[in-house]
């Protein structure tokens, strides 16, 4: 049975669970969530997803949602992504730290600078998400200092996790070019096999609501 990803190509979260499938190798399908048209406010979404969130992933009867649980469990059924027994508590660190530290900030600020109308953006806030967002720039540029991965020798969940906001075009006060340990780990995560771009692995771009 082909799994179904309830995802929108604008959300980092759900590229996070995109890109590992389609790495995996498991047989799967995206499933656009017109979330800016209010889809995932709908009684229908909210009956299977009472977090009103994407992504969504469906396996028959099963239904997951958050990114770190469906990369979890597309880790235990293939066996990928998860590290060395000794490592598997390093990616959980790191898919935990990505979670509220990086991603969390990157989403609302890339939300508040490109989606809402300009009027509506809130400079100061803008600016106090953007210095939050530096240190953490900053805290995973060090660590990936002679590492080509953030854990072990290979690609993670923790790597699927952290990149989640970092290859998106818009704004939000991020240039990979001014992190050159970032850069380096981002073309090594480019150059995996069936590697693709969030806005050609899931339907959705905001060149459609122009």
């Amino acid at each position: 049975m082909t799994l179904k990803l309830h995802c929108f190509g604008e959300s980092g979260n759900s590229y996070k669970a995109a890109l590992a499938l389609e790495l995996s190798g498991l047989d799967w399908e995206p499933v656009f969530v017109d979330f800016f048209g209010g889809a995932a406010r709908s009684p229908e979404y909210r009956a299977r997803n009472v977090m009103g969130e994407a992504p969504m992933l469906e396996d028959g009867d099963l239904c997951l949602t958050q990114s770190g649980v469906i990369q979890q469990w597309i880790t235990d059924q293939t066996g990928k992504f998860g590290g060395t027994p000794d490592e598997k508590y390093e990616v959980l660190r790191w898919v935990l730290w990505d979670n509220h530290k990086l991603s969390s900030p990157a989403g609302m600020t890339r939300f508040l600078m490109n989606f809402l109308p300009e009027d509506k953006r809130p400079a100061d806030v803008i600016a106090f998400m953007q210095g939050r967002l530096k240190p953490a720039y900053q805290v995973l540029d060090t660590h990936l200092a002679g590492r080509d991965w953030i854990v072990g020798d290979g690609i993670t969940n923790a790597d699927l996790s952290c990149c989640g906001y970092l290859f998106y075009p818009e704004p939000f006060g991020f240039d990979r070019k001014d992190w050159a340990n970032i850069d380096r780990w981002l073309a090594n995560i480019e150059g995996t096999p069936s590697w693709k771009h969030p806005y050609d692995l899931m339907p959705g771009n905001p060149s459609d609501r122009a």
